[in-house]
């Protein structure tokens, strides 16, 4: 089943947007035009197979009690200094994910580093 991807409301949005604009204008940096590319590729994956081996994603149990819903983290990189990783969650419906993050993965796991993830807004879900 191919899913839907939305980005969570306002913060994945806008920067998606951007992001975007900037690249199809070509003003973009060099830093930021990698971002993109690679969050790129991660979304195309994402929406063919969330269990694709290269996005080695796995759900992320502090963050699903801190929301109430079930968080999910995939990652855009790895093995590199401030590997990014993207956060998200199934809905609203059974065929879409909602993005709500895009963050470098936290140093410290053990200590409470997820509780320094932030994440946007979950949208209503009806």
């Amino acid at each position: 089943m191919k899913y839907n991807i939305r980005m969570g409301i306002p913060e994945m949005e806008a920067l998606w947007s951007r992001l975007q604009s900037e690249y199809r204008g070509g003003t973009i940096s060099k830093k930021e035009a990698s971002l993109y590319k690679k969050w790129g590729k991660t979304l195309k994956l994402l929406s063919e197979n969330p269990r694709h081996p290269g996005l080695r994603t796995h759900d992320i149990q502090e963050l699903t009690d801190r929301y109430g819903e079930r968080v999910w983290q995939s990652y855009l990189e790895n093995k590199t200094s401030g590997a990014m990783r993207m956060y998200w969650v199934y809905g609203p419906d059974q065929k879409s994910i909602t993005i709500i993050g895009l963050e470098p993965h936290p140093e410290d796991k053990k200590n409470g580093a997820y509780a320094k993830v932030a994440l946007s807004e979950l949208p209503p879900f009806a």
